[in-house]
This record gives structure tokens, C-alpha cells and sequence, in this order.
């Protein structure tokens, strides 16, 4: 146990100071970051990276996000490529990483900092927050890893390691101005970018949701919930409201010549400015709700579930084969030769793994060949 007498200033230094040692250790290696080593010969983040991996990262996973940002770097290495890609290429490219906001985004602040701050990323937390898409956690990750402001970076890792080592009761996310306010107790003024990363790895690899490793962790001896026997049952969480599920039909429409029938989404709402099949206005956008075209409509036999952030969908999937003049009311047919599946948002490839099947088995058939 500490000494009791220290003041929560130089307990709040020693637990930084020796969560920085660990760090300098245990510090995972990711395609985005510089690591402690690096840093220390003198290495740079660069805030362009720093940036997008935020951003993809909002709402996702580390393992999900690895490829991606991959991908994307290597297709546009800087903001000002970045800046000056086409809209359909780069959410085509974002297609399955879902939360497609995120990618308007980060288009929409390529673009703000080449336009209005010369193609330097503003090296503030305040400055950040001015770029399109970028809210105060951002903000403060940018600032801290790429510019060394020590600015307070609370993830969802590091709302778990604070809530355990204060002991904080009040569930989530009521929670959450507590755990921030004391998340900042423990912000360094020195290398205030590792231990931000620091934080969160320790939450990812030690401090994790089931089963902490406690015994492993560096601040053990500081955490209440470790000493308590608590750790395990914290952070608490307000009891979540059921999903409800909402219900509609996707109509795929086939030419003779394999061309396939698609619509860009509006920029706003769900999978906003993603390529899709028509359908019913599941999403309440307010858009038309019937088929695209006369056709004889054939069910294709299953249907489509997704679960966004705030309710389930299940959709039916309605297949016909049109003749080469078909004019549709909306969308436009896309030639076979430039039909891209793994350019569509995660729901719209359910939806047309549901149809390839069924276009399979009734061509053995002998039905809509």
C-alpha cells in the first residue's frame, strides 16, 4: 500500500511516471504509431496519421482498422492526396468499416486543412476541433500523441482504468465527467503522448473488461478497485434500452447483360453517399418508399439482418431481370465489368450474397438466368 501521506499530486506523478516505464516495455506496435524507442531517438508523429487512425478508430476496433489504414496510406500518403481524392473512391475504399459519416468526414477535413491552414494540421486541441468531425476526444488524442499537448485522452479503455483505480460507483455514462476530470489528475506534463497511449494500452492488454490481469499491472498498488476486490465489477453500466427492430425490402434489379441497378445514398443518414440497392425508407430519410422500376419482382428466398447503433433491421430482398431498356426512377445500372461488391457498405453485400445466391440456383433452374 502507498504511503498515505504523499500528496495526490506526487502519487499522481510516481503512477505516471511508472505507467511510462511499463509502457516504454509493453508498448504495442500498430501501423499508425511511433513507438517509445522511435520517439526517443527522436522520431516524430506524423499528425496526418495520427489523425486518420483516430478517426478510423471512432467506434471501432484496433484489429478491424489495421488494413484500412494500410490501404488508405498507402493510396493517399498525405493530408493534400487525401484532399484531393475523388468522394466515390475513398468511401469506396471505407466500404465495411461502417459508420460512414467518419469517411465524409474525413474527406471534409482533408480538405479544411489544406484549404484553410496550408496543409499543416493546427498543433492545438482547440485548433483541431475546428476541422470537420473532430469532437473533443479527437481533438485531444491529435494534440497529445502528434503535438505533445498535454491534453486528457478518455477512450473507452481509459474510462475502465480509472474507473478501477478510483473506485468510481456511478455507472456509465453518467460517469463520464468524473472519469475525465480524473483522468487529468493524472496527465503528465511530460510526454504526455505516450502516456496517453500508455493509458489505453494498458486498458487493451492488462486492465481489460472480463478478467483483468491485475498482478501484471504497474498501478496496482494505487488502484482501489485491485485492493477491494472490486475491479472486475467496474466500470458500471446503466442498464441498456432494447433495440427495436425496423423492417423493409431491397429491390436488386439484373439486366440480361449482367449490369445491376444501384443508387448513391444522400450524404446525410445511414450510409450516407454509399452506393446501394433501392428499397423502402427503413433509414427515415424520407425518401421513396416503392420499387425503383416495374418488374415481376421474385423474393429471393432470405432475408437480411443488421444491427446499427440504434436499432435492428431486417429486410426483404426482391430480385428481377429487366429488359435492357428498363428505365428506372432512381439509381442508374452499373455494366458487370465495373460492379464492385466489396466497394458496398457491409448491409448492401448481405443483401447481394442473398441475390447471387438465389441467381444461382434458379439459373440450375432455368430462371432468371
Amino acid at each position: 500500500m502507498r504511503d498515505t501521506e504523499e500528496s495526490p499530486e506526487a502519487a499522481a506523478a510516481d503512477m505516471s511516471a511508472r505507467l511510462l516505464v511499463w509502457y516504454d516495455r509493453h508498448a504495442r506496435v500498430m501501423p499508425w504509431r511511433v513507438g517509445p524507442a522511435e520517439r526517443r531517438s527522436g522520431v516524430r508523429p506524423d499528425p496526418y496519421r495520427v489523425w486518420l487512425s483516430e478517426i478510423m478508430l471512432q467506434q471501432t476496433t484496433v484489429a478491424a482498422v489495421r488494413d484500412y489504414f494500410r490501404r488508405f496510406t498507402e493510396r493517399w500518403p498525405d493530408v493534400a492526396a487525401l484532399a484531393a481524392a475523388e468522394d466515390a473512391e475513398v468511401m469506396a475504399k471505407w466500404a465495411g468499416l461502417g459508420y460512414y459519416a467518419r469517411a465524409r468526414n474525413l474527406l471534409k477535413g482533408a480538405r479544411a486543412v489544406v484549404a484553410d491552414h496550408g496543409g499543416v494540421f493546427p498543433g492545438t486541441r482547440d485548433g483541431l476541433m475546428t476541422l470537420p468531425g473532430v469532437g473533443p476526444y479527437t481533438a485531444a488524442a491529435v494534440a497529445a500523441i502528434a503535438f505533445d499537448e498535454p491534453a486528457t485522452v478518455v477512450d473507452g479503455n481509459v474510462e475502465r482504468v480509472v474507473s478501477r483505480l478510483f473506485r468510481v460507483e456511478v455507472p456509465l455514462p453518467a460517469a463520464k465527467p468524473v472519469l475525465t476530470r480524473l483522468a487529468a489528475t493524472l496527465t503528465p506534463l511530460d510526454r504526455p503522448g505516450d502516456h496517453a497511449q500508455a493509458m489505453m494500452d494498458l486498458g487493451a492488454t492488462i486492465c481489460t473488461p472480463r478478467k483483468p490481469v491485475c498482478s501484471l499491472c504497474p498501478l496496482n498498488p494505487d488502484c482501489q478497485g485491485f485492493r477491494e476486490g472490486v475491479a472486475a465489477e467496474l466500470p458500471r453500466k446503466a442498464p441498456k434500452a432494447e433495440k427495436p427492430l425496423r423492417e423493409g425490402t431491397l429491390w436488386i434489379a439484373r439486366r440480361a447483360d449482367g449490369a445491376v441497378l444501384l443508387e448513391t445514398r444522400p450524404e446525410t443518414g445511414m450510409l450516407g453517399g454509399m452506393l446501394g440497392w433501392p428499397g423502402t425508407d427503413w433509414d427515415r430519410s424520407g425518401r421513396p418508399s416503392g420499387p425503383p422500376l416495374e418488374a415481376e419482382w421474385q423474393d429471393a428466398g432470405a432475408e437480411v439482418r443488421h444491427t446499427f447503433t440504434h436499432f435492428h433491421l431486417r429486410l426483404t430482398v426482391l430480385l428481377a431481370e429487366v429488359p435492357q431498356d428498363a428505365a428506372p426512377d432512381r439509381g442508374a445500372f452499373v455494366p458487370q465489368a465495373l460492379f464492385q461488391p466489396a466497394a458496398l457498405p457491409t448491409l448492401m453485400r448481405k443483401a447481394w450474397n442473398v441475390a447471387a445466391a438465389a441467381i444461382g440456383h434458379r439459373k440450375g433452374e432455368g430462371r432468371l438466368a
